[in-house]
């Protein structure tokens, strides 16, 4: 067993007290069981994937583009031209 020493801030020391007051836990076994209830929601959450992210944004059909990527010619002299006025 290890002995830590962390630095907490005034909110979040109201907060631990708070918790030992009301489950009568001590300071240790009020952490411990947060570090827990952590790890379970993190191993649970599970990592998004890029495709998982991707699909979220929604961006319906061609997304941001201007012409279809096979069609990518026509869209750079198009993009030129609003720039330029010509």
């Amino acid at each position: 067993m290890g002995t830590r020493t962390i630095r907490l801030d005034e909110e979040t020391e109201q907060v631990l007290a708070e918790i030992k007051q009301l489950t009568g836990l001590s300071l240790t076994q009020a952490l411990k069981q947060g570090l827990f209830a952590f790890r379970n929601e993190v191993c649970h959450r599970g990592s998004a994937r890029p495709f998982d992210i991707y699909k979220s944004l929604d961006l319906g059909d061609g997304g941001y583009a201007a012409v279809p990527s096979t069609d990518s010619k026509r869209g750079v002299q198009k993009a030129i031209k609003r720039k330029l006025g010509r």
